[in-house]
């Protein structure tokens, strides 16, 4: 297939998951600890809601690293230290 400048190969822009097991993976199970995070932070329960949703952050962090994409690095830098020191804020003080 001859594909001309301005067409994409592909559907989608992110790595496959048979291209890209390990990152695909990730990238679900840090979407999925977001989820539950959100849904913890709605109903309240502080702490417990930084501690995941420092995690899930630091997974798509660490896919956005993997993948090489600026937007994404600087967006999940910038969330990972936001929670950072929301967690040092919250044992400061305890």
């Amino acid at each position: 297939m001859n594909l001309k400048v301005h067409q994409n190969p592909s559907t989608t822009s992110t790595p496959l998951k048979h291209d890209h097991p390990l990152s695909w993976w990730v990238k679900w199970a840090a979407s999925l600890i977001l989820i539950v995070a959100m849904i913890m932070t709605t109903n309240n329960l502080y702490p417990y809601n930084m501690f995941l949703q420092f995690f899930g952050v630091s997974g798509w962090l660490w896919v956005a690293i993997m993948w090489n994409d600026r937007s994404l690095i600087v967006v999940n830098s910038v969330a990972c230290a936001i929670f950072l020191n929301g967690i040092f804020q919250y044992f400061l003080k305890a």
